[in-house]
């Protein structure tokens, strides 16, 4: 008997999860963060594409909760406890400089300023950041297969590797 396996896209400002033997992955990660929380015994994960740090930012009441680090990540793990799982980790990528900025150009760090808030989400849930490739400034393509517990990443003009 083959098993099917889909690839589960998350869009920006998005989380979704995914159980063996599905995958999930997100595309065109600039200044964002890709934030995996996954349950290694039960095969389960779920991705979240971060597009910025804090909600308290946001100009709207009704704005989403899943485009920030403060609010997407509490979200994302209740909605794997909701499915079972208990034994967390995350693992992380993206945060990429995309542009030029000069010295004290604090608004042009939004990469820098995610991955803060997405270590700073993650220590307040008390789940344990496994491995990340974050920073730099190329963007990144990153597949989780809740199987094996590996992120596939994939920079642009380099080839794939995992974490």
């Amino acid at each position: 008997m083959t098993t099917t396996k889909t690839i589960v896209n998350v869009g920006i400002a998005d989380t979704k999860t995914v159980q063996h033997p599905n995958t999930i992955r997100t595309l065109g990660l600039g200044s964002c963060v890709g934030t995996v929380l996954y349950d290694e015994k039960r095969r389960i994960a779920g991705l979240s594409h971060i597009l910025l740090p804090d909600s308290n930012q946001a100009r709207a009441a009704n704005s989403n909760p899943m485009k920030y680090a403060d609010t997407a990540i509490p979200q994302l793990l209740k909605m794997l406890q909701d499915q079972g799982a208990r034994d967390i980790k995350a693992k992380m990528a993206g945060g990429a400089q995309m542009f030029q900025a000069g010295k004290g150009t604090s608004f042009m760090r939004i990469g820098d300023k995610n991955i803060e808030a997405v270590q700073e989400a993650l220590r307040k849930l008390n789940i344990r950041i496994v491995s990340s490739d974050v920073g730099g400034n190329l963007g990144r393509t990153i597949e989780f297969d809740p199987e094996t517990s590996r992120l596939s990443i994939r920079k642009r003009n380099h080839d794939i590797y995992t974490i």
